[in-house]
């Protein structure tokens, strides 16, 4: 079975706004054995609308439109539908009276005329009622294949696909079974890996695919297989799992959807009843931030300082002046003179420690732009190392995050 997601909105064109929808429908239709063929972003023009809708019904089952249901002139979505399924708008009394309970709810006025504009569908659609704005889903057939039209706002769209759109599309095809696994690992690049794994990849099973998922200093590597017995499939899947795991056992993390680096370093340190603090100056808090997204972070999480300013290192932190003038401010010595002061500090056990320059311009420094110095100091002495990633700023920031988790999780584990 085969869908197509179309997105429609100058604002995603221009770059406005980054369509996350399309990544989060395509995710959840996976899990459903709903394969995605297509993704497309249109633009708020009718014809361009009806060719997408035409070519999409040449291949696809489902199709699924977001966005252009709004109030306002711009938002042609409905009447294009109805030129696509020679139908006409009518008003839909169940509609009404969800825009009166929300704003009865939720508003300190009374609906406009322009709102109830919102209840007017074509009179061929399945009406689907959004429990979080006035813009309804619509579900339409055309010669086999199904048209979904939903809001282009994340939340409103997130609540219709699963209370509405989900459920029937499990009644209404015929599908197979899709089943991933996907394990996360640091410290070693894609190539380094294919190397290592080059005989166990290439005795695979032919129904089961192996995919490398590279980012700033991690590698996804994802295992996919498609059948109609779940239970055979999702062994056949482990069993393969399994054997990978152990062959990349030293820079494995765990399975995504299942933990991640930060969860297992909560896991470690919740367990040895440690704790945790950051010194962040060249990451300006990057690190602290991925770590605090999780939830339960708080048990073993100190604090962080962001040092960012030279001076503050010594005045704050506690580093020696003569440190910074000998070695240089983005320098080994002056990490780990930060990561200790931060344990001393915050009464800590374990500590990061970030200094160097992201670009595009250097600082306090002759290092190179890229130049990051990180220390992870413990209860038995301190690592630290000195790396270049490269002369963009982001990827800089978010190198450096991946390996300080990468080396503090290796500390914790070794102590």
């Amino acid at each position: 079975m085969l869908a197509e997601i179309i997105t429609i909105g100058d604002e995603i064109l221009i770059g406005q706004i980054v369509d996350t929808n399309s990544a989060y429908i395509s995710k959840e239709l996976n899990k459903v054995g709903v394969k995605v063929y297509q993704i497309t972003s249109i633009q708020d023009d009718r014809d361009h609308i009806l060719q997408a809708f035409n070519e999409a019904k040449k291949h696809a089952d489902l199709v699924i439109v977001t966005g252009g249901l709004g109030p306002t002139r711009d938002d042609i979505t409905k009447q294009t539908f109805c030129d696509f399924f020679n139908d006409v708008l009518v008003e839909n009394s169940e509609v009404i009276e969800n825009i009166k309970e929300l704003f009865q709810k939720y508003q300190l006025q009374k609906p406009l005329p322009a709102n109830f504009q919102q209840a007017m569908v074509p009179s061929k659609a399945i009406v689907l009622k959004n429990l979080h704005g006035t813009a309804p889903g619509m579900w339409m057939d055309e010669d086999n294949t199904v048209f979904v039209s939903l809001p282009g706002v994340p939340y409103e769209m997130k609540s219709l696909l699963q209370t509405e759109v989900l459920p029937r599309v499990l009644k209404r095809f015929n599908r197979p079974f899709i089943f991933h696994k996907t394990l996360l690992t640091y410290g070693l690049g894609e190539s380094a890996i294919a190397d290592r794994i080059e005989k166990w990849e290439n005795a695979l099973p032919k129904d089961i695919k192996l995919a490398y998922l590279p980012s700033l200093g991690r590698v996804r590597l994802r295992l996919s297989s498609t059948g109609w017995d779940k239970e055979i499939l999702e062994g056949k899947v482990a069993k393969q799992m399994e054997t990978l795991h152990k062959m990349l056992d030293d820079i494995a993390v765990g399975y995504e959807d299942e933990t991640s680096i930060v969860g297992k370093i909560s896991v470690l340190l919740k367990n040895k009843n440690q704790s945790l603090s950051l010194a962040e100056s060249c990451t300006g808090g990057a690190i602290v931030s991925q770590i605090t997204s999780e939830a339960g972070v708080s048990s073993f999480l100190k604090g962080s300082i962001i040092p960012y300013e030279t001076a503050l290192k010594s005045k704050i932190l506690g580093v020696p002046q003569f440190l910074i003038d000998k070695f240089s401010v983005v320098s080994v010595e002056v990490a780990e003179s930060m990561a200790e002061n931060a344990n001393k500090l915050f009464g800590s056990d374990y500590a990061i420690a970030t200094t160097g320059i992201a670009g595009p311009t250097k600082g306090d420094s002759d290092a190179e732009v890229g130049t990051v110095c990180i220390a992870v100091a413990s209860p038995k002495g301190v690592e630290s190392g000195m790396f270049n990633f490269g002369n963009d700023r982001y990827r800089v920031i978010d190198k450096a995050t991946n390996k300080a988790l990468e080396m503090l999780l290796k500390e914790i584990s070794k102590n």
